[in-house]
Formats: structure tokens, C-alpha cells, sequence
């Protein structure tokens, strides 16, 4: 299961990147694509072509960090681009999307949001 403080914030790529990307690559493209720090703490989900792999960049207190994730069958439920690039979802939304689940299609229930001013 997958765990990460609320705080964090989660940013999908949704334009496919080429796999062999590492560090510095995946950073200029958080920070291009997502217009986000990409020391920030926050995690940058990319996809591959095919959507059976899954490259996560990170920054964890002292450097960059890459997880990464390949199917064996299967791919990742990753939403289809439209006018943006990017996308934003929780922690939560990011989990259900490793596990195969499109948190697109799931109906949520009402919940409070803090507005902030």
C-alpha cells in the first residue's frame, strides 16, 4: 500500500515520455510541463507509450530519486490528454492508478474542502 503525507502533491505527465529518460531529463520535464519545483518533495508520475511502465521522480531530502514500475500484463489506467498536458490528483488517486483501478470512472461522495483566501 502505498502511503504519503497529505501534504504532498501528486502531478501526472500525461503526454508519454520515452523510458531511457533519467534524472536531469524528468526534472527539466516536471518543471516544464508541470511548472512545479521538482525539489519540492512533490512526486512526478510519467508514463510510457504503452502505459505498461511508470517512472515516478521525487526528491527525497538529499537528491533526486526515480521509482520505477514495468507490468508484466496489463497497463496503467492513465487519463487521455486534453486541453492541459498535466494533471493533478491525491495521493490516493495515485495508488488506485498503480493498482489498475481509473480513479476516472470511481463516483466520490461529498466531502468538505477548505477554500483557501
Amino acid at each position: 500500500m502505498l502511503t504519503l503525507p497529505s501534504a504532498v502533491k501528486v502531478f501526472l505527465c500525461l503526454v508519454p515520455v520515452d523510458m531511457r529518460l533519467s534524472f536531469d531529463r524528468l526534472a527539466m520535464l516536471a518543471a516544464d510541463v508541470h511548472g512545479e519545483d521538482p525539489l519540492s518533495g512533490h512526486l512526478f508520475v510519467f508514463p510510457s507509450r504503452r502505459h505498461d511502465r511508470v517512472k515516478v521522480l521525487y526528491w527525497d531530502h538529499d537528491g533526486l530519486a526515480i521509482w520505477h514500475k514495468r507490468l508484466e500484463r496489463g497497463t496503467f489506467p492513465f487519463p487521455q490528454p486534453t486541453s492541459s498536458s498535466s494533471l493533478s490528483v491525491t495521493p490516493g488517486e495515485l495508488a488506485m492508478l498503480l493498482d489498475g483501478v481509473n480513479p476516472q470512472t470511481l463516483r466520490r461522495g461529498k466531502r468538505f474542502v477548505l477554500r483557501k483566501a
